[in-house]
C-alpha cells in the first residue's frame, strides 16, 4: 500500500500507544483522523505532533462504549477525508480486576471498549475499507497469549481480538485486509516502578522493554506487506516463549 495522502482512523489515539501509531502514519505523510474520548487536550496534541511530521489530522471525538457511537465516528470520518483507508482499533482499557472482585459493570465497560467497539468499527468500516483495498490492524496484548490472574477480563478482551482479527480476514477477503499486533512492554503503566521494569527486562529475552516504536514499526510492516492477513504478530521481546 502506498501510504501518502492515504486515510487512517486510530482510536484512542490521543495518548500513549494510540498517540505513537498516529503519529507514525503522519510521518507517512498520511491524513489522520485522530480519536479520542476523554483525552481532547491530547488528541490535541497528537494532531500537532502529525502535522509537524508532514501529515494532515484532523479530532474526532467518540465514547466507544456506546454502541451508537461507532456509525457516527466512521461517516464523521468519511465525511471530513472522503474516504478511508486505514482503521487502527487501539483503543482500550486495562484495569486490574482480581479474580472475586470483578463487578458486572466493569466488565461490560471491558468488553465494550476493548472487544464490541474493534468489531462494531470493522463492520461499519468494511464498505469503505473494501471500495481501497484497505487494511484494519487490531491491536491486541501480550496477555491474549499469557495468563494473568489479575486481569481476567481484560486478557480475554484482548484474546477475543484475535479471533476477529482471523475471521474477518477471511470475511473482507480478498478486498480488505485484516491483521493483529499483540505488543508485550511496551510502555508500563503509570504507577509501575523502576524495580518492576528491572524485573520485566531481566526476565525477556532479548533483555530490554520495548517501545511505542516498536508497535508502530510493526503496524508500518503490516500496512506494507499485501501478501499477509489474518495474523496477529507478537511484538514482546520474546517474552511469550520462556517457556
Amino acid at each position: 500500500m502506498e501510504l501518502r495522502e492515504r486515510v487512517a482512523l486510530v482510536t484512542g489515539a490521543g495518548h500513549r500507544v494510540g498517540r505513537a501509531i498516529a503519529v507514525a502514519l503522519g510521518q507517512q505523510a498520511m491524513r489522520v483522523a485522530v480519536h479520542y474520548n476523554a483525552a481532547a487536550d491530547g488528541a490535541s496534541e497528537t494532531a500537532r505532533l502529525i502535522e509537524t511530521a508532514g501529515g494532515a489530522a484532523r479530532t474526532f471525538g467518540a465514547d466507544l462504549t456506546r454502541a451508537d457511537a461507532v456509525p457516527d465516528l466512521v461517516s464523521d470520518v468519511v465525511a471530513a477525508f472522503g474516504r478511508l483507508d486505514v482503521l487502527v482499533n487501539s483503543a482500550a482499557v486495562m484495569i486490574r480486576t482480581p479474580f472475586g472482585e470483578v463487578d458486572a459493570d466493569t466488565w461490560d465497560s471491558i468488553m465494550a471498549l476493548n472487544l464490541r467497539a474493534p468489531f462494531l468499527l470493522a463492520q461499519q468500516a468494511a464498505p469503505h475499507l473494501k471500495d481501497a483495498h484497505g487494511v484494519i490492524v487490531n491491536i491486541a496484548d501480550l496477555a491474549a497469549f499469557e495468563t494473568w490472574p489479575a486481569f481476567i477480563p481484560h486478557a480475554l478482551s484482548k484474546a477475543g481480538i484475535v479471533y476477529p482479527t482471523r475471521a474477518l480476514a477471511r470475511a473482507l477477503a480478498p478486498e480488505a485486509r485484516v491483521a493483529g499486533i499483540a505488543p508485550g512492554t511496551v510502555l508500563l503503566p503509570d504507577n509501575w516502578t523502576d524495580e518492576d521494569k528491572e524485573r520485566l527486562r531481566q526476565t525477556t529475552p532479548l533483555g530490554r522493554t520495548g517501545s511505542p516504536s516498536d508497535v508502530t514499526s510493526a503496524v508500518l510492516y503490516i500496512l506494507g506487506a499485501d501478501y499477509l492477513t489474518g495474523e496477529t504478530i507478537i511484538v514482546d521481546g520474546g517474552r511469550h516463549v520462556r517457556r
